[in-house]
């Protein structure tokens, strides 16, 4: 195919990553409330190691993409107290109810959340010095994890550390339903994207340091920690 076939196509793939967004970001709004349930269940225990693989020490500004419901924002600012803590996601009903939680629980921290598009951060380059992100990738098209890693890179300073967790593939079973899940409800679950993102890592410029997988009950999943 030439060039001036892909430019062709490239209006329709853009229209298509927005709508793919849009619908992602509509049912996280509808599960703003429940979706804690989730994060308790399958994702606290990869939470855990992906703060103790991050090296983050008070003080830091760091940054989490796609905060959830707010879990894994809440550890980044216990171990943050006197640092920032600035955490992003797509859905509005998410960040407010991150940034009202975390309110409450840490009046005195620095630290807000906002509804924003990772793949256009309002960051100046390497402003942090450690960035999280958490189940992600998973929810975009194989064009915007391109852009958001790269964005990523860009925000983080030069030796700063990235910890990616992802939804692992080592379990077979597993692999089957979350198939099934991922074609019934395609803007919840997403599809797997574990095994390329080594790859994906080196080419937008990280050098990965440490790769973990592990299992919170049936569910696994994959903690890797980079730097740039």
């Amino acid at each position: 195919m030439s060039n001036a076939d892909y430019s062709l196509l490239w209006p329709r793939a853009e229209k298509r990553d927005r709508a793919m967004s849009e619908r992602t970001r509509r049912v996280y709004d509808l599960l703003a409330r429940i979706y804690p349930l989730s994060t308790y269940f399958f994702h606290s225990t990869a939470h855990k190691q992906a703060l103790e693989a991050s090296g983050i020490e008070d003080g830091m500004r760091v940054l989490e993409v796609a905060t959830g419901s707010g879990e894994m924002f809440r550890r980044l600012i216990r171990a943050n107290p006197a640092g920032q803590t600035i955490g992003l996601d797509l859905s509005p009903k998410m960040a407010a109810r991150t940034q009202r939680v975390a309110r409450r629980k840490f009046p005195k921290a620095t630290a807000v959340c906002q509804a924003v598009d990772a793949r256009l951060m309002p960051f100046r380059d390497e402003q942090f010095d450690a960035v999280v992100c958490c189940y992600l990738l998973e929810l975009l098209s194989a064009h915007d994890i391109q852009v958001v890693l790269r964005e990523l890179h860009r925000v983080l300073k030069p030796q700063g550390t990235f910890t990616l967790v992802l939804i692992g593939e080592h379990t077979q079973l597993f692999n089957q339903a979350y198939r099934v899940c991922g074609r019934l409800a395609p803007a919840f679950w997403g599809r797997q994207v574990e095994r390329g993102a080594p790859e994906l890592l080196n080419r937008a410029g990280f050098k990965i340091v440490a790769d973990d997988q592990l299992r919170q009950g049936f569910y696994p999943s994959r903690v890797i920690c980079a730097r740039r």
